[in-house]
């Protein structure tokens, strides 16, 4: 197992913290007015996040190493391939619940706030299982291998947000008006106050996060159980979420072969994972960059070129405003949404 144990002194985790912090802040004014985010915005958003995230492996390299720098490049590439697989899922979720273009951003700044928290706490928890109980890097390269298997060899099925049990659970225990009030998560009607239906959407995008979470931090950890440098790599990669998000959602029925590349990076992790704890011992990080950049490479330059003569309205994924009304009275619309894989991965 790669620990790469240096140490890290309080006032560096305070930094990127509040570091973290400071750019969510500024993330959030900047659209603090709910507009419509179109590509151009949010290809410059994704670059400034990549170009950040690259950016603090630079700093690492710095300051302990091209070993620990390379280790944190790893983690942070295939947090970011693994990534993608959260964005498939998230234009199933808006497209079910019809939620408009301009409230999307509002509900996936708030999800990245929960996922960055599930994240942190899965890591905690994970890094010290793995080094208190050896065996438990056989239990989660097991799992990794299984979901990665899972991933590539799942038949179509059908996703249906509004039945996930935690949505249920909260619109069992919150009263809910089904219908969007702007961009509120609560409202009061009558003199009492309610979720609304973008509330119930934040809470099937945080709810399915929770999966993306167990699995990717996993596949972190089979890298380092250096809790500094999954942290990072974890949050510098999920930052930039919102801002992939809507690059991609048009886009993502190019991405037809994606998935068997994500099944091969989790099997690739499980199998790293489960060798760290045999006389092979751990890979070198080399070998682990390659295989990540080279199976990302592969399988979206596979999915590219099989898609190329698709026509362009093929590629064109439903947005809420076009899936239905913003004042529907409908918990969403009258149709089941088609995903590949356990988490909804694959050609739509």
């Amino acid at each position: 197992m790669n620990d790469l144990s240096f140490a890290v002194p309080l006032w560096v985790w305070a930094a990127v913290t509040v570091g973290i912090g400071v750019m969510l802040a500024v993330d959030l004014i900047a659209h603090r007015d709910n507009h419509v985010i179109g590509f151009r915005e949010a290809a410059i958003w994704s670059g400034v996040w990549i170009a950040i995230g690259l950016g603090f492996g630079l700093i690492l390299w710095a300051w302990q190493g091209g070993e620990v720098s390379s280790t944190y490049y790893a983690g942070y590439l295939i947090e970011k391939a693994l990534s993608i697989d959260n964005v498939f899922v998230f234009a199933l979720v808006f497209s079910f619940f019809a939620v408009p273009d301009a409230y999307q951003h509002k509900v996936l700044f708030w999800g990245v706030l929960g996922a960055l928290a599930a994240r942190l706490v899965f890591i905690f928890v994970g890094a010290e299982l793995l080094q208190v109980f050896f065996w438990t890097a056989y239990l989660f390269g097991a799992f990794l291998i299984w979901t990665g298997w899972k991933m590539a060899v799942s038949k179509d099925e059908e996703v249906h947000p509004d039945r996930n049990p935690v949505v249920r659970l909260v619109k069992k225990l919150i009263p809910t008006d089904p219908k969007f009030h702007g961009s509120q998560f609560f409202v009061r009607i009558n003199g009492k106050r309610v979720a609304t239906l973008l509330f119930v959407v934040l809470v099937a995008v945080e709810a399915t996060d929770l999966i993306f979470a167990v699995d990717s931090v996993a596949a972190v950890l089979a890298i380092t159980t250096n809790t500094f440098l999954v942290w990072t790599a974890n949050a510098f990669a999920v930052l930039g979420l919102r801002s992939l998000y809507f690059c991609l959602a048009g886009l993502l029925r190019r991405f037809a072969y994606l998935h068997y590349g994500l099944a091969v990076l989790l099997v690739f992790a499980g199998v790293k994972l489960i060798l760290s704890e045999t006389p092979v011992g751990k890979l070198p990080i080399p070998l682990t960059l390659g295989v990540i950049a080279g199976t990302i490479a592969v399988s979206i330059a596979w999915s590219l070129i099989s898609t190329r003569n698709r026509p362009a309205e093929a590629d064109e994924a439903p947005t809420g405003t076009e899936a239905g009304s913003a004042g529907s009275g409908d918990t969403g619309p009258d149709r089941s949404t088609t995903a590949r894989g356990p988490h909804g991965t694959g050609p739509p």
